[in-house]
């Protein structure tokens, strides 16, 4: 039942067996229920055909009868099927996605967007830049199935979900979990989890949660402070609620902060009141049509923290991206234990890994607007950015009606900002009733972004290359290497980003002793990029804990650009 691997490479290759470099240490984590290497990998025991997280209660099988694999698709490939006591296909997903910098891990990226369901291998070829056979014989390789595979165990996962949590009739969790019909849909549930739809809704179907923030049966009582079921509006949507797995420790109040602080008048919406209930609220413009996200984490112990999701949606079918985007945008694949782990080795970084756990790096949900809010958030204030584009957006983004308090807009498009936008004539004064207050050259850098993104000419996507990406930024006008790098890390989630000659770096490096107050900024910045160099592959985590020591120190708010 176990395949020939297809050969080693740095994360392990696509099938581990006893006598592979990472064997020992992955079994060790089996034998200990060790849950953070949840979703990192599968087991595979041979003498029951069924595929485990790491953290499986059940008896750790004997080293003979055990296959790890990178991916459940190359699990289920191989012949297994998923384990009904531990939900493998429920655990957060694998953090190598953003760490890897090759294919594989950009190609992993556009699946889990739904990018196969959407535009089919071809799509997703065309997006790397190479052939649908050779992408193909990559992802094989490296992860042990292929890119329909891959997609096909998205499908299974989000089906699983939506039959436990939602009360979507079976035809409509079919379609939102990505299936091109119904029979596709039975017959993928059948053999993943060794059960129909119906029996698995019955086995785990969880009972109402009836704490505050969360959704409750139809025809109870509404508790205090909850917030109340939402009507359809001026057109029918989908609405539903949806846990979301993370990884503990999770620093919420970091990240929710982070994002409230950011939050663009009628797209966005945060109440941070309750320390130990955080709400964030945003509308998003998906491959259906327009919808919007209503986020709550709730404090369960000292450093956990429990997520849901309410989504609302035009169509069923967002669900796939919409969940997607929620998750890169709070960072929940993260590998907090492998991150805290490495930057507390560092003396003047361990005190403040001790006080945040779990930190995260902001994703993004839209790439185009991420640059936007870049550009217009470059050497001003957060505060002053998110007038500026909160005007913005009450100029050129389009109405949206949400059952969501406060959401009334989507943020504009590419299209609509370059419309919308006058672009300053060189020499005339500014007009003081302009959309964007800005000077003329930064009004300019972000129209010709904007009209660039709107003709395909600059592609910003969560497959791009690094590398490739921070180039095409750079030579763009009005856009310099902290930007691009500040757009890769939020965008691809890149993890070992650095944003060289950022202020409040230097401002969050001089408050835990990193710096000396006193030589020129320049040398700071040398310094600090060379002590940064130590921090690798994490550099990105290391920056949203400086941030974090300088916002009590700084004028402006640590990172600049919303």
């Amino acid at each position: 039942m176990r395949p020939k691997r297809s050969g080693p490479d740095s994360f392990g290759g696509p099938a581990c067996t006893p006598g592979d470099p990472l064997f020992a240490q992955r079994y060790r984590a089996i034998d200990a229920r060790d849950t953070r290497f949840d979703g990192q990998f599968f087991t595979a025991v041979s003498s029951t055909g069924i595929y485990c997280r790491p953290s499986c209660p059940a008896r750790t099988p004997k080293p003979k009868n055990v296959t790890f694999y990178l991916t459940s698709a190359a699990a289920h490939g191989a012949g297994f099927r998923a384990c009904k006591r531990c939900l493998p296909d429920a655990a957060p997903g694998s953090p190598e996605w953003n760490l890897r910098r090759d294919a594989a891990g950009r190609a992993m990226r556009l699946i889990t967007d739904g990018v196969v369901d959407r535009e089919g291998v071809p799509g997703l070829a065309a997006r790397l830049g190479c052939t649908p056979r050779h992408i193909h014989r990559l992802l094989v390789a490296e992860l042990g199935a292929g890119p329909l595979a891959l997609a096909r165990a998205g499908r299974a996962q989000t089906a699983r979900s939506l039959l436990v949590d939602s009360e979507l009739p079976m035809s409509q969790v079919a379609f939102a979990a990505g299936f091109g019909s119904v029979r596709q849909f039975n017959e993928t549930v059948q053999n993943v989890f060794a059960a129909r739809p119906g029996e698995l809704r019955t086995r785990f179907r969880r009972s109402r949660r009836t704490a505050p923030g969360t959704r409750q049966a139809p025809g109870t009582q509404q508790a205090p402070g909850t917030r109340p079921e939402p009507d359809a509006g001026p057109r029918e949507r989908v609405h539903l609620d949806l846990d979301l797995p993370v990884r503990q420790p999770f620093d919420a109040p970091g990240i929710f902060r982070f994002l409230a602080v950011r939050a663009v008048q009628g797209v966005e919406t945060a109440d941070l009141t309750d320390p130990r209930q955080l709400r964030y609220a945003r509308t998003l413009a998906l491959p259906q049509g327009p919808g919007a996200i209503d986020l709550i984490a709730i404090k369960t112990s000292a450093a956990g923290w429990r997520l849901r999701v309410r989504l609302e949606l035009t169509s069923p079918a967002d669900v796939v991206p919409a969940v997607a985007r929620v998750r890169r945008l709070l960072d929940l694949d993260a590998d907090p234990a492998a991150v805290d782990a490495a930057l507390a080795g560092d003396p003047a970084l361990a005190a403040l890994v001790a006080s945040t756990p779990g930190i995260r790096v902001p994703g993004a949900v839209d790439p185009q607007e991420l640059v936007v809010r870049a550009l217009v958030g470059q050497q001003i204030s957060v505060a002053a950015a998110r007038t500026h584009l909160s005007r913005l957006a009450a100029l050129a983004g389009s109405p949206y009606s949400s059952a969501i308090p406060d959401l009334i807009r989507l943020f504009p498009a590419p299209a609509e900002i370059a419309a919308a936008v006058p672009e300053p004539v060189p020499g005339a004064d500014l007009d003081p009733d302009r959309p964007l207050r800005l000077p003329g050259r930064a009004v300019r850098a972000v129209l010709a972004a904007a009209s660039a993104l709107a003709a395909g000419e600059l592609d910003v996507q969560v497959g791009a290359d690094p590398e490739v990406l921070r180039a095409q930024l750079v030579s763009r006008p009005g856009i310099g290497p902290w930007t691009a790098a500040y757009i890769a890390m939020r965008v691809l989630g890149d993890p070992d980003a650095w944003l060289v000659g950022d202020v409040a770096l230097i401002a969050g490096a001089k408050a835990t002793g990193l710096l000396d107050a006193g030589g020129s900024k320049a040398a700071a910045h040398r310094a600090l990029a060379a002590r940064a160099a130590d921090w690798a592959p994490w550099r990105s985590y290391a920056a949203m804990h400086l941030w974090q020591a300088a916002a009590g120190r700084a004028s402006r708010s640590p990172g600049e650009a919303p």
